[in-house]
C-alpha cells in the first residue's frame, strides 16, 4: 500500500480543490522548503485532487513556465526527502505556472490565476503564500486586494517576522485585515509545525501522570533552548536589522513557551488552543533587560555589511515570568545564538527536590545541583528524555543518574511524519488556525519586549564555539542550564 494510500484510509483529511500562489517563488525559501514541501505533499496524496501552482515574482526576476518547471526540479532534487520522478513528478509538473507581478503591473499574474480557475473548473479556493521580504509584505497585500484576488475563498501565508515592534506589528495587522479577515490569515511558525512540539500537547494533556504535576508545586525551572552552530552566513544585510531577539524570541521561542505554560483547552480546535496561548502572554510581564544578557560572537564585525561598531546582538538568554497561578516564581530561561557549541532545540523541565533528601550527593560531583529533568527535545525527529537518580550496583548505597528515553524515529513509522513546512501549508489549504499565530498574541509578545528594545543592554563578546558569554550563568542561577549536558 502506498503511503498516499495509508494516509487516506487512516482517515487523514484532504483539502478541497486550490489555486496556490507562491510570492516569492524564485527565492530561497521557496527552493528550500515550499516547493519540496508541495511535492511531498503531493506525492503523499494531500494535496487537493485538482490544483494549480502559480509561482510569481517582481517581473524583473520573471521566469517562464517552463524555466519555473526547470527551477522546481532542482530545488526538488537538492532538497526534497522525494526526488522528482515518474508519474508523480509528471502530475505536479504538469501544476507549475508562472505569472509575473509587480504592484503596478499585476496583469500577468491575474490571468495566470484565471487560467487556473478555469482548467480546474469550479470555485476553487486560492491560497497565497507570502515568502517575500518584510518589506514587501504590504505592496502585495494591496496588490491581492486591488485585483480582486482576494474576492471569495481566500487564504494567506504570511512569513516571520511579524513586525520588528509593537507599532511596526500593529502596523502590519492592519494592512493585512484591509484586505483578509483574521479568520483567514496564517501566520507560519515552522517550529509550531514540528510533530515534537505537537507532541507537548499529547505528552501533557493524554497522559495522568504529568499534568497534576505541570505547575510550580512541583516544577522548579523551565528552560527553551535552541542554540544554533552556524554563523550570520552572509546574511548581515538581513541580521544586522533583526538581532536574534527579533529573529527567534518573539517569533518562536516565546511561541513555545505559550505552549509549555498554557492552561488545559476545552478542546484542541484553533479556537480553544489560541485563546488558551493568548493567555499565558497577557500572564508574562514586561521584560526586564536586567535579566537579559546580549551577546556578540568575536568575528561578527568582520562580516561583510556589518557595522564596525555595530551592537547587534548574535546571542540572547533571557528569563521571563508567568504571572499567573500555575507558573508564579518559577523562571522560563531562554536562550539562542548563533555560533555556539551545538545546535540543539530543547525544552528541559527541572522538578523540585524531595523533601527529604536521604541520598546527598558529593557537591564536586557531576550531579551536584541538578535533580530529575524531562528533556523534551523538538529537533526532527524528536525524543522526551526523564533523567532520575538510580542506586549504582554495589554494597554502597551510591547514587548515579539514568534516563528513560522515548524517541520518535524509534517508534513510529517515519512515513506518517511530515515537515514543519508540509504539516502548515496542509493546514491553511485545511483551514485549520490551530498552530498558527494570532494577532492579538503577536501584538502582545511585542508588547513585553518594548523595554528591552528601547533599552537593551551593551552586547557581551563570546568566542565562536562556547555557550555564550560567561554572565549568561546568572540568567539560571541559582539552577543550571542544561546544554551543555553534564558527563
Amino acid at each position: 500500500m502506498s503511503p498516499a494510500t495509508k494516509r487516506r484510509a487512516a482517515g487523514i483529511a484532504r483539502p478541497g480543490d486550490h489555486v496556490i500562489i507562491l510570492f516569492g517563488a524564485t527565492g530561497d525559501l521557496a527552493k528550500r522548503k515550499l516547493l519540496p514541501g508541495l511535492f511531498r505533499l503531493a506525492a503523499a496524496g494531500l494535496l487537493p485532487e485538482r490544483y494549480q501552482i502559480i509561482g510569481t515574482a517582481p517581473i524583473a526576476n520573471a521566469l517562464s513556465e517552463a524555466d519555473f518547471r526547470v527551477h522546481a526540479r532542482e530545488a526538488v532534487a537538492q532538497f526534497g526527502t522525494i526526488k522528482p520522478a515518474g508519474d508523480q513528478w509528471q502530475q505536479f509538473e504538469s501544476s507549475l505556472h508562472f505569472g509575473p507581478a509587480d504592484p503596478a503591473d499585476p496583469a500577468a499574474l491575474v490571468a495566470a490565476v484565471a487560467r487556473a480557475d478555469g482548467e480546474i473548473g469550479g470555485k476553487p479556493r486560492r491560497l497565497f503564500h507570502l515568502a517575500v521580504p518584510p518589506a514587501a509584505f504590504g505592496s502585495v497585500i494591496k496588490m491581492i486586494g486591488a485585483t480582486g484576488l482576494a474576492q471569495g475563498a481566500s487564504r494567506v501565508i504570511v512569513e516571520k517576522p511579524f513586525g520588528t515592534d509593537l507599532a511596526s506589528a500593529q502596523a502590519l495587522n492592519a494592512e493585512i485585515h484591509s484586505v483578509f479577515d483574521e479568520s483567514q490569515v496564517f501566520r507560519i511558525d515552522h517550529f509550531l509545525g514540528k510533530e515534537s512540539v505537537d507532541n507537548i500537547l499529547a505528552l501533557r494533556f493524554a497522559n495522568g501522570l504529568f499534568e497534576p504535576i505541570w505547575n510550580r508545586t512541583h516544577i522548579s525551572y523551565v528552560q527553551i533552548d535552541v542554540p544554533e552552530t552556524l554563523s550570520i552566513e552572509g546574511r548581515a544585510g538581513f541580521y544586522e536589522k533583526t538581532g536574534a531577539y527579533r529573529d527567534m524570541v518573539v517569533t518562536h521561542l516565546l511561541q513555545v513557551l505559550g505552549i509549555l505554560a498554557m492552561e488545559p483547552p476545552s478542546s484542541l480546535s484553533a479556537k480553544a488552543l489560541r485563546d488558551e496561548k493568548a493567555k499565558v502572554f497577557e500572564s508574562i510581564p514586561p521584560i526586564d533587560a536586567r535579566h537579559v544578557v546580549r551577546g556578540q560572537y568575536e568575528g561578527y564585525r568582520n562580516e561583510p555589511g556589518v557595522a564596525p561598531d555595530s551592537q547587534t546582538e548574535t546571542f540572547v538568554a533571557l528569563r521571563a515570568e508567568v504571572d499567573n497561578w500555575r507558573w508564579a516564581g518559577v523562571p522560563f530561561c531562554l536562550r539562542t545564538g548563533k555560533c555556539l557549541g551545538a545546535s540543539r532545540q530543547l525544552v528541559t523541565l527541572g522538578f523540585r527536590h524531595p523533601t527529604m533528601r536521604m541520598f546527598p550527593v558529593d557537591p564536586g560531583d557531576a550531579l551536584a545541583g541538578r535533580g530529575n529533568e524531562l528533556v523534551i527535545d523538538f529537533a526532527d525527529p524528536g525524543s522526551i528524555t526523564a533523567q532520575f537518580l538510580a542506586k549504582e550496583p554495589g554494597p554502597q548505597m551510591r547514587i548515579g543518574a539514568a534516563n528513560m528515553t522515548f524517541r520518535y524515529a524509534d517508534s513510529f513509522c517515519a512515513a506518517n511524519d511530515l515537515e514543519g513546512y508540509e504539516r502548515l501549508i496542509l493546514d491553511a489549504m485545511l483551514g485549520d488556525q490551530a498552530l498558527f499565530t494570532r494577532s492579538d498574541g503577536i501584538e502582545r509578545l511585542w508588547e513585553i519586549s518594548m523595554p528591552l528594545l528601547d533599552n537593551p543592554p551593551a552586547v557581551e563578546p563570546y568566542q565562536p564555539g562556547s555557550w555564550g558569554p560567561d554572565s549568561v550563568r546568572r540568567i539560571t542561577a541559582p539552577h543550571r542550564w542544561h546544554l551543555p549536558e553534564a558527563p
